[in-house]
């Protein structure tokens, strides 16, 4: 039986998540015979995939060496987002106390992990086996010395933080989204590496828990990804709630001083300085996780960038498919829950479901959120087909009334015919309004649609409306106006 992991710290909630997803007591079972499906990994790829091929009548077994819900439940999106709500309790006058937070967030996690528990998947027909999986073969994996034959696999052993390698870091000592949620006392310093989502939720969330966080970043901007002045609305927020950022920083070295301070040594705007803190959070991407798994016995390609695969998600061994951060460029659960459904319908049927016809939208839950779907603002300027109109929220009205003017809503269309090619919003819950355009760019219906579309008044999502009656009046051109002129005063 493998090693069960213990979380930090060991206490009531803790337990109950590990008894959810790695039960101490638990008993691999007997492989027998070929299965249908057998899924390395078990967080959001790998979890939709088994369930799926299960629920098709298929015999499924999925491995999991650490916790099964994988990065989402444990080390992301849940963690995260509960220690984000907290903090927005405690902007809003709350007295929230740093353990507090952090044991509502491990209560919360335990009490979501059921949702991935491996009992519950033994109980929809699935072989679950806890311990390291190894490719033994063309079509053979071993687990802890028992051999699973399989007639397709599906790697989706996820991703773990990247950390850059910076001389005296690892002496220094620091903490990652994997480990940062087992904190137990507020740090009154503390410095984050990396501005890209992880580093501004965190960021925003221990500043408003009452750390005083400095943002160190070597681009001239936070959330490089995101349009410009859509990332600028986010910066100009967390300087605001007294987030200190140093852009362009050239790191030299990390040191740990007797004093127990960690000191960034760095230059920045052109001199060096040195950056002291308590604690040191690394943010800086995302790396996959194909060490241990033997891919080479399986002739499977892989580069640093992760598992090789072709459009639709098949590897260089055509028995087996990747899915998820193992082998996306879009590191959310969203898309791996997605990439999973293109391997079941590859992989179970003979598709021909293609990873490059989805629709992937992503945000950013800082407040206010950053949310995005298609192509960059930067993209659309490069085209002379596209056009782009932009809505203010200072213009609409229920985010006037609820104080939160600040953002816009952005669209890029195909100028010929409406067809939405991408968005951006910056506001309260742009996270959950992006959706909307994904369902229309994924569904073909353009702008004009939506501006036909009844949105309840007063809400934020007036804002895609708007940009519906933005392109609808472009269209009014002053040789149609002329027309409409006359065709009514002969009415008259």
């Amino acid at each position: 039986m493998t090693h069960t992991p213990l979380l930090l710290p060991d206490d009531e909630y803790n337990r109950a998540l590990v008894a959810h997803v790695h039960p101490p007591d638990w008993v691999n079972p007997t492989p027998s015979g070929r299965y249908n499906v057998v899924v390395i990994g078990a967080g959001t790829a790998g979890l939709v995939t088994a369930v799926g091929a299960a629920s098709l009548g298929a015999k499924v077994a999925i491995v999991e060496r650490h916790l099964m819900g994988g990065d989402c439940l444990n080390f992301g999106c849940v963690p995260s987002k509960a220690l984000l709500s907290s903090a927005k309790d405690a902007v809003a006058g709350g007295s929230i106390e740093f353990t507090d937070a952090m044991a509502r967030m491990r209560r919360l996690r335990a009490r979501i992990a059921r949702h991935d528990a491996a009992a519950r998947f033994r109980g929809l027909g699935i072989d679950v086996f806890l311990g390291q999986a190894r490719f033994t073969g063309a079509d053979t994996i071993d687990v802890d010395g028992q051999t699973l034959r399989f007639s397709r696999a599906v790697i989706a052993t996820g991703a773990r933080a990247a950390v850059p390698d910076i001389p005296g870091l690892s002496t220094a000592g620091y903490v990652t989204n994997e480990t940062v949620f087992s904190l137990t006392q507020l740090p009154r310093r503390l410095l984050v590496l990396g501005g890209g989502p992880i580093g501004c939720e965190l960021a925003q969330a221990f500043q408003r828990l009452g750390s005083q966080v400095t943002i160190i970043i070597r681009d001239t901007r936070l959330m490089p990804r995101e349009d410009r002045d859509a990332a600028a609305i986010v910066q100009q927020s967390l300087r605001r709630e007294g987030v200190t950022l140093a852009f362009g920083a050239t790191i030299s070295r990390v040191e740990q001083r007797p004093s127990g301070d960690r000191v960034i040594v760095a230059e920045v705007d052109g001199r060096m300085q040195e950056i002291a803190g308590d604690e040191l959070l690394i943010a800086t991407g995302r790396a996959p996780n194909v060490e241990g798994i033997d891919l080479a016995a399986a002739g499977v390609a892989s580069t640093r960038s992760g598992v090789t695969v072709d459009d639709h998600l098949r590897t260089s061994n055509r028995r087996i498919f990747a899915a998820g951060d193992v082998c996306s460029p879009y590191k959310f659960t969203h898309a791996a829950d997605a990439m999973a459904r293109v391997v079941l319908q590859n992989a179970l049927f003979l598709g021909r479901k293609r990873a490059s016809a989805l629709v992937i939208p992503w945000a950013t839950f800082t407040s206010p959120e950053v949310a995005h779907v298609g192509i960059s603002g930067a993209d659309a300027a490069k085209r002379d087909d596209v056009v782009t109109l932009t809505q203010l929220f200072s213009d609409v009205d229920r985010a006037v009334l609820d104080g939160e003017s600040e953002g816009f809503a952005r669209v890029h269309v195909e100028a010929t015919s409406g067809r939405i090619l991408g968005a951006t919003m910056v506001a309260s819950h742009a996270g959950d309004m992006i959706g909307e355009i994904a369902l229309a760019m994924t569904a073909g219906v353009k702008l004009p649609a939506i501006a036909g579309t009844i949105h309840p008044y007063p809400t934020r999502s007036e804002a895609w409306k708007k940009l519906g009656d933005q392109w609808n009046r472009r269209r009014l051109t002053p040789r149609v106006h002329r027309l409409f002129t006359t065709w009514l005063r002969w009415q008259r």
